[in-house]
């Protein structure tokens, strides 16, 4: 059965990261994502945290060993995920004044959006720009 657009997204990446502290510090700050939810465990593990960006959603947490997802992702590369923005070269600017690592310029793409590239901390490339998939309806 397919999903039926409800106003909520229905994908939501989820991430691992090694120091989930410091990777929320730099989506907040450096990439404007608000924290919607942040679960700790003993020492400041993240064990589930969410922020938001517009109408969408990153799932993420700290690398453990213990549970099922943890142990799927054990191997796991690092992840690609495009965020839609109003601005890309506003949303550049702020991400290059916290000093994130930019892979690409924002770039004018022949599909007709407007495209930056840039790594976060633990490795994973994060692509913002003005291109929105359409939707099934």
């Amino acid at each position: 059965m397919a999903a039926t657009a409800t106003g909520r997204p229905t994908l939501y990446p989820t991430l691992l990261y090694r120091d989930a502290q410091a990777a929320i510090a730099q989506l907040t700050t450096a990439f404007g994502f608000t924290r919607q939810a942040v679960y700790e465990g003993e020492g400041g593990v993240v064990l589930h945290a969410e922020l938001a960006y517009g109408n969408g959603t990153v799932m993420l947490g700290s690398r453990r060993t213990e549970g099922a997802f943890a142990r799927a992702m054990a191997d796991a590369g690092p992840a690609g995920i495009y965020v839609v923005v109003e601005d890309t070269d506003a949303h550049h600017a702020r991400a290059r004044e916290h000093g994130v690592e930019i892979l690409m310029p924002p770039t004018d793409q022949a599909h007709g959006s407007r495209d930056y590239m840039a790594r976060d901390i633990e490795g994973n490339v994060w692509s913002f720009g003005t291109y929105a998939p359409a939707t099934a309806d």
